[in-house]
């Protein structure tokens, strides 16, 4: 079965150039030109993956992720915009988008961020880490217990809502458990290409993480701040 995208842009143009490559690849394609109907539209569907322009009518491309994420909708979000600005690009992966492209774009780019990913989403829940404590295909770090297999974490027996990218972010960190990972590691490793350099898009969903595990975030017991260096997920000393 074909794996299903939601092109939302106002601009005629560019729905018609990235449906006849994307469909070209492999893909089957809906359309939107306007926020509101897009939410509509991924709320009542299913897709594999939005691709989702920020300058829209009726809602604006920021406020249909954050929507999105807030109605539980974990469908991975790759957001462009025509606006070269670090604000917009922090906002929109601050409100849950996965990936982000700044105007003008090759379709060729856009194919390969696409596929790029839709295999780390799957890869994300058919891989199971190494160097992890496994029980039942459970890996169990603190309270916190990651199902590699079904997509899904729980912290202290509640289901937590992650990302997509949240996820990923999460099982490499816990597949290095105890190492010290650079944010350029992390960067190459979960976003699977170099992000024009961009390592902030790694502290931004490291803080998301935090705020779903860490009982207080200002003093972290599970990811652990190594100044100068990067990050370390840790076996937390619960009983200390």
């Amino acid at each position: 079965m074909r794996q299903r995208l939601l092109v939302v842009d106002d601009e005629e143009s560019i729905v018609t150039l990235l449906q006849f490559n994307l469909e070209k690849s492999g893909y089957e394609i809906a359309t939107a030109m306007d926020g509101k109907t897009a939410f509509e539209m991924a709320n009542e569907q299913n897709f594999d993956l939005i691709i989702l322009d920020l300058m829209l009518p009726e809602m604006d491309g920021l406020e249909v992720c954050k929507q999105l994420r807030q109605s539980k909708n974990s469908t991975p979000i790759l957001m462009l915009t025509a606006k070269d600005d670090e604000f917009d690009k922090i906002l929109g992966l601050e409100l849950g988008a996965d990936d982000y492209m700044t105007k003008p774009f090759s379709p060729r780019e856009v194919v390969a961020r696409t596929r790029a990913i839709l295999r780390r989403v799957n890869q994300s829940s058919e891989t199971i880490p190494k160097n992890v404590e496994i029980i039942n295909s459970t890996m169990k770090i603190g309270d916190v217990e990651i199902y590699p297999e079904n997509f899904e974490v729980f912290y202290r027996g509640n289901q937590l809502d992650l990302t997509p990218k949240e996820f990923e972010l999460l099982l490499y960190l816990a597949n290095n458990k105890g190492r010290v990972l650079t944010r350029d590691q992390l960067l190459n490793a979960v976003w699977n290409y170099e992000f024009v350099g961009d390592t902030r898009i790694v502290d931004v969903h490291i803080s998301h993480l935090r705020e779903k595990i860490e009982p207080n975030t200002k003093k972290p017991i599970y990811i652990k701040t190594i100044r100068g260096l990067g990050y370390k997920l840790e076996e937390p000393q619960l009983n200390a």
